[in-house]
């Protein structure tokens, strides 16, 4: 049991604990770390006006969660290095002011800006027609799916912490996808870190609340900026294929895992990669920096995340100069493309999966050559096909 529990957040009980502060003070728990906390603010103003975010400190360790989008992680702080990336959108955007209609269906840009936003729940891939056939050919359904779905623009309407006897702090936010003639999904998300680590992690439950069967797609965008990002930095994951997404990236295949600095001109490039399994069937993807001396290691569930995909985004830094590593579900085409190839997960009526990824920071060179050597480890066990041209099974570019 939680030696520490509260509610922050409920619509149906009418709750909301403005400007609440939990800590060692107002729990009088020893956790051996005086200087963790969990803080609810709301923001106010501008495209921000109305959005929550919870700060969880750890005391070396400090996410912000919006509760407001999704669940999402506004930015991080861990010890002296910022995780984040400088959007062009700037703070977060209430998701009232995000059309995801416009620009032919990619207005989801417009309130993109987090640290960590996921993508789903029912489709998370590039706009465009939906047409789902019977088995004879004959359409059933057809509809416009926007860029990256709606779960990002929804709000929690329940949020609850926890604190454990031995350290550890969650945030746990339940948020509802849901339409007439339409979807009944529910994600569950549960947020932990312990207190002084360099680790946190992300359990979701998305649940089927629907009386038939529903199709499910997930995708994390992590997104990485300066100064875990400049000139130099590098990627590293162990993978089985690596293929370009269209023929942009395939001009650069040959240095796909290294970046450049900001750059003018410069037109994103997208890579997607089918992942070796480590212990307990985790992937493992590292973005160390330049000098080496400091790494961002992504780990996660491949048994329901069994995609990868590399956003190469060095624009220059006022336009979104950007890594993103974004394991996935399914590949963020259009759900068409992906259910003609089998990879969209269809949910039975009150039936639930779970997602789980976890994230480590290193400081030093010895710990970021540490995290490098695993992959390295991992991928020496296994071949790579590095393909030149998209893929006629991975891409509808092909």
């Amino acid at each position: 049991m939680p030696a520490f529990t509260d509610t922050l957040i409920d619509t149906d009980e009418g709750i909301y604990q403005r400007d609440a502060v939990v800590d060692a003070a107002s729990t009088n728990l020893d956790l051996g770390e005086d200087s963790w906390s969990i803080r609810l603010k709301r923001l106010q103003g501008g495209s921000s006006d109305g959005v929550d975010v919870i700060c969880v400190d750890n005391g070396h360790l400090s996410l912000h969660v919006v509760p407001t989008r999704g669940m999402g992680i506004w930015k991080a702080q861990c010890g002296d290095l910022p995780l984040k990336w400088d959007s062009p959108v700037g703070m977060p955007v209430h998701p009232s002011l995000v059309d995801q209609s416009r620009r032919g269906g990619i207005g989801w840009l417009d309130g993109f800006n987090e640290l960590i936003c996921r993508c789903g729940l029912g489709w998370h891939g590039a706009p465009g027609n939906d047409v789902k056939t019977d088995g004879d050919g004959n359409v059933v359904a057809e509809q416009f799916l926007p860029l990256h779905g709606r779960i990002a623009n929804l709000p929690a309407h329940r949020v609850t912490i926890d604190v454990s006897e031995d350290g550890y702090l969650s945030i746990t936010g339940i948020v509802d996808e849901r339409s007439v003639f339409g979807e009944r999904l529910r994600l569950t998300s549960v947020l932990t870190s312990q207190v002084g680590s360099s680790t946190f992690s992300i359990t979701d439950t998305v649940t089927n609340l629907g009386g038939s069967p529903a199709e499910v797609e997930i995708l994390y965008h992590c997104n990485f900026g300066a100064p875990l990002l400049s000139a130099g930095s590098v990627f590293q994951t162990a993978a089985k294929r690596v293929a370009p997404r269209d023929v942009r990236a395939a001009e650069g295949i040959g240095t796909w895992e290294t970046f450049e600095g900001p750059t003018p001109g410069y037109a994103e490039q997208v890579y997607f990669v089918t992942p070796v399994a480590g212990e307990a069937d985790q992937g493992l993807a590292v973005l160390s920096s330049a000098d080496s001396e400091s790494a961002v290691a992504l780990r996660f569930d491949t048994t329901t995340m069994p995609w990868f995909t590399l956003w190469k985004n060095t624009q220059p830094t006022e336009d979104g100069y950007c890594c993103g590593m974004e394991p996935s579900s399914s590949l963020p085409n259009n759900r068409g493309f992906e259910r003609e190839q089998g990879r969209v997960q269809e949910l039975g009526a009150g039936h639930s999966i779970e997602f789980q990824l976890a994230f480590e920071i290193a400081h030093t060179a010895v710990d970021t050559r540490a995290l490098i050597s695993e992959v390295e480890t991992l991928q020496k066990r296994h071949d790579r096909r590095t393909e030149s041209s998209p893929a006629a099974d991975l891409s509808p570019a092909s």
